[in-house]
């Protein structure tokens, strides 16, 4: 199965300095594609930039005016987390456009698979304020642009990164052709996503958040995705499925306390792919957000690609050191079903 691979230079120019969220992460991807052969096949395409016009359908003008503003100065800070630098404004356009490209691919064809290896990333990023390590809001960039240019109706989002995607539920919280799903560690950054909001006037019921306790691994996440994720979003019957790609939940990750593993990762995309097979004619593009231990984001994101693919996927981090028994799920997700009626 053919899968499309989008990467811009312009995504290094982002410089943060002693930052998390640095340069040195696509690096490590690229680093870690190459070695499975996969930057020659199926390849690295460049996308364009998005344009002001794309990018203001779910952000203000004020604010793409207040990134652009802050590069031009050369060194910014947005929020106590945001970091701004010269080349920042044009890595968010090519972020931005990285999401773009990777939803016209499959929902454009000949693909019906794509990742958008991007930074900064976006699912912090709200309509009129950067936020969290987040200029601009990649994925909802992409879900508005399948629904305004593409001619789609109906789209979901499935956010796996360990922090809940504020930005993205803010963006779409009153609107129900946007289904929204997040799946994160809680009590965490950045303090939302409870189990209770589900959405806003004519969008409520169609935001579903799993707050997630800390600890839980392979066996917890998979238990999750078949019990609320597949059945939510079947019953949604999107017509694309958008994933936010966050790989910090992974057990080696500094700036979280979850417990999956690389493998643990490719379940999670594996069940996507079946679940866009069975409702969306396959067609499903997933666009980096976090991920911030070096070796296992590259490794987390092979593995993804692996799966894409159909290959054969490799574990090099394996499970968590003196593995603990994971939290039960059982009580949430039996909460989470009644409260969105799934049965």
């Amino acid at each position: 199965m053919t899968v499309a691979l989008f990467y811009h230079p312009l995504c290094l120019e982002h410089e943060t300095g002693e930052h998390p969220e640095r340069p040195a992460r696509l690096t490590a991807i690229q680093q870690a594609l190459a070695a499975a052969g996969y930057t020659q096949t199926p390849g690295l395409q460049t996308p364009r930039l998005a344009t002001e016009e794309e990018v203001t359908r779910v952000h203000s003008r004020a604010h793409l005016q207040r990134v652009a503003r802050a590069a031009a100065q050369g060194w910014a800070m947005l929020d106590p987390d945001t970091v701004v630098s010269t080349g920042s404004y044009q890595a968010a356009l090519a972020a931005a456009g990285g999401a773009l490209a990777a939803v016209e691919a499959v929902v454009r064809g000949p693909v019906r698979r794509a990742f958008a290896l991007v930074r900064p990333p976006g699912h912090h990023a709200r309509p009129d304020q950067a936020m969290g390590f987040c200029l601009f809001n990649n994925v909802a960039i992409a879900a508005r642009h399948a629904q305004v240019a593409l001619g789609l109706q109906r789209v979901a989002i499935v956010d796996y990164d360990v922090h809940h995607g504020n930005g993205t539920q803010e963006i779409f919280e009153e609107d129900p052709t946007v289904f929204f799903f997040s799946t994160h560690q809680h009590p965490f950054y950045p303090f939302t996503g409870r189990l209770e909001e589900r959405g806003r006037g004519a969008g409520l019921g169609f935001t579903l958040n799993l707050p997630l306790p800390a600890g839980t691994g392979d066996r917890g996440y998979q238990r999750v995705f078949d019990a609320v994720v597949v059945p939510a979003v079947r019953r949604f019957g999107p017509e694309v499925i958008l994933v936010s790609a966050g790989y910090d939940a992974h057990w080696a990750d500094p700036l979280a306390l979850m417990a999956l593993s690389v493998a643990g990762y490719a379940g999670l995309v594996a069940r996507l792919c079946a679940l866009a097979d069975e409702v969306c004619q396959g067609r499903i593009a997933f666009v980096l957000e976090g991920g911030y231990h070096l070796a296992a984001l590259g490794a987390a994101v092979t593995a993804s690609v692996s799966v894409l693919l159909g290959r054969p996927v490799h574990d090099p981090l394996g499970p968590p050191p003196g593995q603990r028994p994971e939290p039960d799920l059982e009580g949430l997700i039996a909460a989470a079903r009644r409260l969105h009626q799934l049965g």
